[in-house]
């Protein structure tokens, strides 16, 4: 009898290269110091959020495909925002490609996965995920992992000003992560196993000059939760390793992570230059129904622009033929945007151009890609450009982490996904 071929992956998001090499070099990180040996990177897809990139992993196609564009989506009548989930995206997954040979899938905490859907397998879905009873496919599994109970996501609200809860949150969250996996692991009644620990994300967001500076004070407890992440890993890959053959290994990260210089509202450069107008009155972040027909674009989470025009947006006043001309402006007028002496942006991408698929037509029409250190935002409810808010980390499009025991060598996370169906002959 033929051994059927498997398939594992592990997701480690928001791992960068640079820092996992650092980790490796220490004692207590053996599952690192084995995938750092012959680990590359691999470069985000723009804009460098989770659901954007996990997505292109999971579908094998970009946001011009998928359209997965952000945490955000604009209703262009109400101007009310809402959160991206799995219903919005547009393209079959690699697991429903797989499924349609007969071959099941489970994955574990894949961000963007929410609300579960019927799936050839098991998920369980990541971030953003709201209630356990609408995260689990098949259903019945709720009932399972709520009496052992599993954590969807670890609260991190007070990130910023509690370290020692966020701390302990996500370690309590890994512990539960544990559990899933000999939950459903054992009984190899499949062909891919997805597995993604997101703690990693949460920790540098609100702790990554801890976790780089040797004297800060909760360096110790940082590197000890990153042990936990990497014991959690080990153990992933010693069960790859009891498999039989043929089988293949695959290691990523999303994007990479930097220390914060300064976060940078591209709203609030848009107010102050004259392309943004907001109504009268207070409004939350997230508020975008503030947004006056004047205005000329505004932006979304966390570097996308949109030029206000009437054929798109019902309060919109900017007519086609000038829709080029402002997003030039724009574009030109950011190019010069500097901090201390430094260029916050490394370019500026035109989403027409740079985006092709049937959803590109819901692309934005600027979409910028910061040098490192800027933590680029779209509020609504700023004033300043730049500004500290509790987040010491912030996302960069390189330096993702990659591994493939085939040694293949993807440019971007869609090419991640079409490696998986090409293990198959898809």
């Amino acid at each position: 009898m033929i051994p059927r071929p498997r398939c594992v992956v592990l997701g480690l998001d928001g791992l960068p290269l640079s820092l996992a090499r650092k980790l490796a070099d220490m004692d207590g990180f053996p599952a690192l110091s084995r995938i750092c040996e012959k680990a590359g990177t691999v470069r985000a897809e723009l804009p460098d959020l989770s659901p954007v990139n996990w997505t292109s992993f999971f579908t094998g196609c970009g946001p011009g495909e998928h359209g997965v564009y952000g945490f955000s989506r604009i209703n262009p009548q109400t101007y009310e925002l809402s959160i991206t989930d799995f219903s919005h995206v547009a393209v079959p997954t690699i697991f429903d490609r797989l499924g349609e040979l007969g071959l099941t899938s489970k994955v574990i905490n894949l961000p963007n996965t929410y609300p579960a859907r019927p799936f050839p397998g098991l998920l369980v879905s990541g971030f953003v995920a709201h209630e356990l009873r609408r995260a689990v496919y098949p259903p019945m599994f709720a009932h399972a992992l709520a009496r052992e109970g599993y954590i969807l996501e670890s609260d991190t609200s007070r990130g910023a000003t509690d370290h020692n809860a966020l701390l302990y949150g996500l370690s309590t969250s890994l512990t539960s992560r544990r559990k899933v996996l000999d939950m459903f692991w054992p009984d190899l009644a499949w062909d891919m196993f997805c597995f993604v620990i997101t703690e990693t994300d949460r920790l540098f967001h609100f702790l990554f000059n801890a976790v780089e500076d040797a004297d800060h004070l909760l360096h110790t407890a940082c590197l000890g939760l990153l042990r936990q992440i990497d014991a959690l890993a080990a153990e992933v890959l010693e069960r790859f390793d009891a498999l039989p053959d043929p089988k293949r290994l695959i290691v990523l990260a999303d994007h990479g992570f930097a220390r914060t210089l300064t976060e940078v509202d591209i709203n609030a450069w848009l107010i102050r230059n004259g392309y943004l107008q907001l109504m009268p009155g207070l409004h939350g972040e997230w508020d975008a129904t503030c947004i006056a027909p004047q205005s000329r674009a505004f932006a979304l989470d966390p570097s996308r622009i949109y030029i206000h025009t009437a054929e798109r947006f019902a309060r919109g006043r900017v007519g086609r033929s000038q829709a080029q001309a402002v997003a030039l402006e724009i574009a030109t007028g950011l190019a010069h945007l500097e901090f201390e002496g430094k260029p916050v942006l490394a370019a500026v991408h035109p989403g027409p151009q740079f985006y092709s698929g049937s959803q590109a037509v819901h692309a934005p029409d600027l979409v910028l890609e910061a040098n490192t250190g800027f933590d680029l935002k779209a509020k609504f409810d700023r004033t300043e450009i730049f500004g500290h808010f509790g987040r010491t980390g912030c996302h960069t499009p390189d330096q993702a982490i990659f591994y493939d025991s085939y040694d293949s060598n993807p440019g971007l996370m869609r090419h991640i996904g079409q490696e998986v169906l090409n293990f198959w002959g898809l």
